[in-house]
């Protein structure tokens, strides 16, 4: 899988001209947007099957400041996979500076029916399922 790597706005940077912490968190959901597409699962293509993914848990750990214009890779990978639930782990680094290790964090995700059933993903989605486990 290729890492998502996207440059820092200045948008992004807090009083003290740093990334504020709270874009780690949009910087990793845009990375699991990235490779679900990656991997063939467009979310929208999760919309058509019926099924929502919220986030259950998100974490991060700061190692070193990101500032406006650095590059960042984000490198995912499958962390945990479960029958009702997964956790994906991002490695944030900061190409910018010698490819650091910035932060990482996990999100833990399951999927929901419309109406609000979990769904058991080794029984509904097998193809989903034997397709994450490239993430290993």
């Amino acid at each position: 899988m290729i890492p998502y790597t996207k440059t820092a706005k200045y948008y992004e940077t807090d009083q003290m001209g740093v990334i504020h912490h709270s874009n780690y968190i949009r910087w990793m959901e845009e990375a699991r947007v990235d490779i679900l597409n990656q991997l063939g699962y467009p979310y929208r293509r999760f919309e058509e099957m019926g099924y929502i993914s919220p986030v259950l848990h998100a974490e991060c750990e700061y190692k070193k400041s990101v500032k406006f214009d650095d590059e960042v890779k984000i490198v995912v990978s499958l962390q945990e996979f479960g029958r009702v639930k997964f956790t994906l782990r991002y490695d944030i680094y900061n190409v910018s500076e010698g490819g650091v290790l910035s932060a990482y964090g996990t999100t833990t995700h399951c999927f929901l029916k419309k109406d609000g059933r979990p769904v058991l993903m080794d029984k509904e989605m097998k193809e989903f399922t034997e397709t994450m486990k490239q993430l290993l």
